[in-house]
């Protein structure tokens, strides 16, 4: 027997990093998987994410952590699994509350990119001191505010694409502002970068409101081009949309 149950409602990307005995939530993220603006076409590994703490009031964010989180830290130690690294939970926030869509034992992209954009602490220490089984959850510390990326991707994304396309406008984009850009499906030759794959670019940044944020990357994805790159201009658009709503 199968039995299926169809949800409504947002989608809520919440990760959590763990020395096998400690855990630390990182901060909240919400995805854009469907290729084309309004949510439309095939879905991808992700075309977007933006992070901030408007996603994820105090109280859903406990609920969250005694419903989901705890238990499956139980689980897990009880079944003699001592597991160290991410945990990435991701959820469906419905009207009877949040309801596991999966889990992933890694950090999800392009929501990891949003995520490093509001690290206010050492990273690389944090790593050494989940492998150590030292972690200190209460040294985790993030920048208020916001953080969006934008995946630039090949034409054609997610079915055939073609590679080898010079990408042009790269020094100038991160001369924005406070703009990050990561590299995915990318490959030098010579003294230029080309295409290499299906997402190529994660142009990311972090400002003290999503509309900030957005503002700036948006300004950076608008000066690199290559033949064919394609982004979705409505990341993070939903936010105002659903925070009007309850208003």
């Amino acid at each position: 027997m199968l039995l299926e149950e169809g949800l409504e409602g947002q989608e809520l990307s919440f990760i959590v990093v763990t020395d096998g005995q400690r855990y630390a939530p990182l901060v909240p993220t919400r995805d854009h998987k469907r290729a084309f603006d309004g949510n439309l076409g095939p879905n991808t590994g992700g075309m977007g994410a933006y992070s901030t703490d408007e996603l994820l009031p105090p109280g859903l964010r406990q609920q969250i952590v005694d419903s989901i989180v705890e238990p499956t830290m139980r689980g897990l130690a009880g079944e003699g699994i001592h597991y160290q690294g991410f945990l990435y939970i991701g959820l469906m926030l419905t009207g009877a509350g949040p309801k596991v869509l999966e889990f992933n034992c890694r950090l999800g992209d392009p929501e990891t990119q949003a995520i490093v954009a509001r690290m206010d602490f050492d990273l690389a220490q944090m790593l050494a001191e989940v492998a150590a089984g030292i972690l200190e959850p209460a040294r985790l510390k993030w920048k208020s505010g916001a953080s969006a990326c934008v995946v630039l991707t090949s034409g054609g994304y997610p079915g055939k694409f073609a590679s080898g396309k010079k990408i042009a406008g790269l020094t100038d984009a991160g001369r924005v502002n406070s703009v990050q850009v990561f590299h995915a499906g990318t490959l030098r030759q010579g003294e230029s970068i080309v295409t290499n794959g299906g997402r190529v670019l994660g142009v990311t940044a972090a400002a003290d409101s999503l509309e900030r944020a957005l503002a700036k990357v948006y300004e950076a994805a608008a000066k690199i081009s290559f033949e064919g790159m394609h982004y979705r201009k409505d990341i993070g658009a939903e936010a105002g949309r659903v925070q009007a709503a309850g208003d």
